[in-house]
């Protein structure tokens, strides 16, 4: 897909790697409506706001628009795509970057449970209908998830992100199954190295960082990713399998990582000339 003038929607776009997307967007030409609940009127006490980002996009000459929008809330999601589509006269790309990470494990307090499951499952696949519509309309479109590592492998606390995950991932197989012969291509990025995002950081303190890498590397992937042709699709791709393959994403910290990580392919849920990888 060449970029210059589509129009993408990137949700969790007021800091970190949804930020950092919504930028190498912008630069490769693309218009982009930022979605995120943190403003300059509703900030966090971790830095960055929605319209922080929307200037940095209008700085690359391209058009930006900012959405208040609380994911958690399903009218708020199907709002969220009707007017960025509106004011932009289409759209061309969906990013589901946007997560919730609420600590617990089996005894999780369910609303907590419910609310990670909301913005992490039940809003992609909410974004996705909305948007499937609009690209058949444009001839064709991309989707992609942004997953975890937290989707193979269990972390102590993080049962509802972990599930979360492993949910988004195969919602993006089964979607991309069923619309495969409509030039939409819906794919998951699964992060599966450190990342040096500004909630990361701040909730990690004191822990080394010199192999964390940032944010801008994550963005090479994802670009590359909506970059593929509408074939490419149903594809479960991480961070370190495409850096292997592909020669992208050139290490940026001072310690490259370095783990092991799935590389056998998963078959049959799509057809011989769509299975789905992990690379």
């Amino acid at each position: 897909m060449d970029l210059k003038n589509k129009v993408a929607l990137v949700t969790g776009a007021s800091r970190g790697i949804g930020a950092a997307i919504a930028e190498a967007l912008a630069r490769a030409g693309c218009h982009v409506a930022c979605a995120d609940r943190v403003t300059r009127n509703n900030p966090q006490r971790i830095p960055g706001t929605l319209e922080d980002t929307v200037e940095r996009v209008i700085d690359q000459g391209v058009e930006s628009l900012g959405i208040q929008v609380d994911l958690a809330d399903p009218e708020q999601v199907g709002e969220m795509v009707r007017r960025a589509n509106s004011h932009f006269g289409g759209l061309d790309i969906l990013v589901n970057n946007a997560a919730l990470n609420l600590m617990g494990d089996l005894f999780v307090d369910m609303k907590r449970h419910e609310r990670v499951m909301d913005v992490n499952l039940r809003a992609p696949m909410i974004a996705i209908r909305e948007c499937v519509p609009i690209f058949r309309a444009r001839g064709a479109g991309s989707i992609v998830n942004i997953s975890s590592v937290a989707a193979l492998y269990p972390q102590p606390g993080q049962l509802s992100y972990g599930v979360s995950k492993a949910a988004l991932e195969r919602l993006t197989v089964d979607v991309a199954n069923q619309i495969q012969h409509e030039a939409i291509a819906v794919n998951c990025f699964r992060i599966d190295m450190p990342i040096a995002s500004e909630g990361f950081v701040a909730n990690t303190p004191g822990f080394p960082r010199d192999n964390w890498e940032p944010c801008e590397v994550v963005a090479e992937g994802v670009l590359w990713v909506i970059q593929r042709p509408v074939e490419f699709s149903g594809q479960l791709v991480s961070m370190q399998g495409l850096r292997n393959s592909e020669g992208i994403m050139a290490s940026r910290a001072k310690v490259p990582f370095s783990a092991k990580v799935p590389t056998t392919p998963v078959t049959g849920l799509l057809d011989s000339e769509n299975t789905i990888n992990w690379v």
